[in-house]
């Protein structure tokens, strides 16, 4: 698939999924008679994987930042390498069926309707053509994360391969990230999409909500996508718009258990 139109169909969906989550952060808050610790804030860059000049953009900001790469594209491989390499954590952006048949979710996605052993099979795959990768987070899947047995599936392979998982909350019904939280593997969810709009402003102030987020409920996750006005929003905001390079952290560093 041609980058240009899947950067598209990517951006149409998250623009159609904007959602709410203040129930979930809840979950990920602080009784009134404990002690907060300093905020933790991760920024994850999705759909990692097409090209190297895009994710040097948020390589060259030398910030913790965990970089989700998308499965069996000619550059998946290599980037996981090179990005370890730098020390950033990597994470699989495991492709999954939206609820918009128009939108392709690329090579190594998952089907409502796929079996367990099929399940298996394409996110063992994926898991081994990402070298490095510590934990999985969905890429669309707007309509798979909805479906208890499917998304079950999903995290038996995670679970057995010792990984965690982060819900990019694609819908308001996902049950993903209280599955993967019945079942005690590590994991977490997005609280804020960072650049819905492509524009600098529109991106800053999405990571000053960010920020907040994180000093209301101690910690929270920003999901962003390899557009230059990201990288140059978040180089901005790191320059003197806010205090978010004091709590950056890999995603690693979010996760409930």
């Amino acid at each position: 698939m041609k980058r240009r139109t899947f950067l598209l169909n990517s951006a149409s969906l998250l623009f159609n999924g904007l959602l709410e989550v203040n129930g979930l952060s809840k979950a990920f808050g602080f009784s009134d008679g404990e002690p907060k610790p300093l905020p933790r804030i991760a920024i994850i860059i999705d759909d990692i994987g097409f090209s190297r000049s895009l994710a040097k953009r948020f390589l060259d900001l030398r910030v913790p930042i965990t970089f989700a790469i998308l499965p069996k594209l000619e550059r998946s491989s290599d980037l996981a390498e090179e990005i370890h390499a730098l020390g950033h954590e990597i994470i699989l952006h495991q492709p999954m069926e939206a609820h918009d048949s128009k939108l392709n979710p690329g090579p190594g996605a998952l089907f409502v309707g796929y079996g367990a052993e099929r399940i298996a099979k394409v996110v063992r795959e994926n898991i081994a053509g990402v070298p490095y990768a510590l934990g999985v987070n969905n890429h669309m899947g707007s309509r798979l994360t909805e479906c208890r047995e499917e998304i079950n599936q999903v995290l038996n392979v995670i679970e057995y391969n010792s990984l965690f998982f982060v819900d990019s909350i694609t819908s308001s019904r996902s049950i993903a990230y209280q599955e993967a939280s019945r079942r005690g593997i590590p994991s977490a969810f997005r609280n804020i999409f960072l650049d819905n709009f492509r524009s600098d402003a529109y991106i800053i102030n999405q990571l000053r909500i960010l920020e907040k987020e994180a000093f209301k409920y101690g910690r929270a996750v920003g999901i962003g996508h390899p557009f230059p006005e990201t990288a140059r929003a978040i180089s901005r905001f790191l320059s003197g718009c806010g205090s978010l390079s004091e709590y950056l952290v890999p995603i690693s560093a979010v996760l409930k258990v």
